[in-house]
C-alpha cells in the first residue's frame, strides 16, 4: 500500500509556518474532545494513525492535560504539516511524525515505542483500501497495552444499514475508487477486532451521522 498514500477529500489551507488546516477537523474536534475527556486517565500515550493535518493531536493535547500524542502518516504533505504542528508545540506533548503504512505487518518505530495506551484513527478506513483497515486493527491488537484502547471516528454502517447521507457518501467514494467505501462496523470491523484480541467497548453517536467507536484490549 506504500505507493497509495491517504487522500484528502477537502481543500486544506496552509499557514506560513507549514501547518495545514482541515475544515472537517474544525467541525469534529470539539465533540471528539468531549468524549475523550471522559475516556482518558492521564498520563496517556496515544499513537495516531493517518494524522492528516495534525490538528487533532494539537487540539486534544491542548485541552486534555497529561495526554502525549504521536503523529503518523504516509502522505508527504501531511507529514510536513504534522512536523510543523509538533515544532509549534510549547507543552512538549506532541511527538513524531512517524512514517507508518497501516497495512504493513511492521509499523517501524511505533513497535519499539510500544506498548501504547491508545491508538486513534479518524476518517481513514473509508478512504483507504481494505488492507489498511485490517492492518490498523491488527496493529492495535499487537501494540496496545492490556486495557488499551483503539478509538475510531468516522462514518460507519451498522449491520447493513446506514444513514441516507452516509449511503450517498459511500456511493460517491466508490465512484472515486472501488477500493473505498463506508465500512460496516458490525459485519466488517467487529470480526477483525475479535481476531486481534480486541473487544467492542462503546459506540457513541456523533454529529453528521458519524460514530466514535472504542475497542479495548483485555487485561
Amino acid at each position: 500500500m506504500a505507493d497509495k498514500p491517504p487522500v484528502a477529500l477537502e481543500n486544506r489551507g496552509e499557514g506560513e509556518d507549514g501547518r495545514r488546516y482541515s475544515p472537517s477537523v474544525a467541525r469534529n474536534r470539539d465533540p471528539i474532545r468531549d468524549v475523550l475527556a471522559q475516556v482518558f486517565i492521564p498520563p496517556a500515550r496515544v499513537l495516531e494513525i493517518a494524522s492528516g493535518t495534525g490538528e487533532h493531536g494539537a487540539f486534544l493535547t491542548s485541552g486534555l492535560p497529561g495526554l502525549h500524542w504521536t503523529y503518523s502518516d504516509l502522505d508527504g504533505d501531511s507529514l510536513m504539516s504534522q512536523r510543523a504542528w509538533q515544532q509549534a508545540d510549547t507543552a512538549g506533548r506532541l511527538a513524531g511524525p512517524l512514517r507508518i503504512d497501516a497495512s504493513a505487518q511492521d509499523w517501524g518505530d511505533a513497535e519499539s515505542l510500544a506498548p501504547w495506551d491508545a491508538v486513534f484513527c479518524a476518517n481513514m478506513v473509508h478512504i483507504a483500501p481494505w488492507p489498511a483497515a485490517e492492518g490498523l486493527i491488527r496493529g492495535a491488537g499487537r501494540l496496545l497495552r492490556p486495557g488499551g484502547l483503539l478509538i475510531l471516528y468516522g462514518p460507519f454502517a451498522r449491520s447493513g444499514a446506514m444513514a441516507p447521507s452516509n449511503a450517498a457518501f459511500d456511493e460517491s467514494l466508490k465512484l472515486r475508487n472501488p477500493d473505498w467505501g463506508v465500512r460496516d462496523l458490525d459485519r466488517d470491523l467487529l470480526p477483525l477486532a475479535d481476531a486481534s484480541g480486541l473487544a467492542l467497548q462503546s459506540v457513541t453517536d456523533m454529529p453528521a451521522n458519524n460514530l466514535l467507536v472504542r475497542f479495548r484490549k483485555p487485561g
